[in-house]
């Protein structure tokens, strides 16, 4: 059995404070090293709580970690380019593997294709479009990973055209979060699965009242 690491590291970023402070350090004496991080909960490789979309949905302490573990389909979308959607046509052609309460992986390879340190990443990726959606909840996915940016309107929130989305701009979020469906975001090494299923896991920290939080996001696979 592999272990496939699906996470990016945590670096600092345009997007997310991800600040990295030691107030004791070998270098001082100081017989222990210590790291204090101070990072967003939705930075890099992570997972959202129905709270991050619902006022009323449970905070990521309330999930049962099973949420975010068990079989998963690898779905190969890697001909789709930059602005590529993500549609319910494209799922019907390339998902017929993605069984009811599977975590179904997107893969597009969009991290080879461009770094997540370039505005470019978040501007020119394929998205996920409202038929795609409908076609992982009429399936019965159980949550949803991909290693592109999921929204198309995450495009308008950087750069010199910033705006404030509205809330049914964010499609993945509009539609999973009411269907009991959650999300992984910006995967990465997707190609490495190497099968069209796998296991996966991808714990949260237990962190009371937040909307979601960084995890290591690894596949087990035969």
């Amino acid at each position: 059995m592999r272990i496939v690491d699906l996470s990016f590291t945590i670096t600092p970023h345009f997007r997310w404070k991800a600040l990295s402070e030691r107030p004791a350090t070998h270098a001082a004496g100081d017989p222990l090293q210590s790291t204090v991080m101070t990072i967003s909960c939705h930075a890099y490789t992570h997972v959202d709580a129905p709270l991050h979309f619902l006022p009323d949905g449970r905070d990521i302490a309330a999930m049962p970690v099973d949420q975010w573990v068990g079989d998963a389909a690898v779905v190969n979308l890697t001909h789709l380019g930059e602005n590529g959607e993500v549609s319910g046509a494209e799922l019907e052609k390339h998902a017929g593997h993605v069984r009811a309460g599977d975590i179904v992986l997107l893969r597009t390879d969009w991290p080879r294709k461009m770094s997540v340190e370039r505005e470019e990443f978040w501007s020119r990726g394929p998205f996920t479009g409202p038929t795609g959606c409908d076609w992982l909840i009429a399936r019965g996915a159980k949550a949803v990973g991909y290693d592109y940016p999921p929204d198309f309107c995450i495009r308008d929130s950087i750069g010199a055209r910033r705006r404030k989305p509205a809330r049914d701009e964010y499609t993945t979020h509009a539609r999973f979060f009411p269907a009991g469906i959650t999300v992984i975001e910006y995967l990465t090494n997707l190609d490495q699965i190497g099968a069209a299923r796998c296991r996966f896991v991808a714990l949260p920290l237990k962190i009371e009242g937040a909307d979601g939080s960084p995890v290591r996001a690894i596949a087990y696979v035969e």
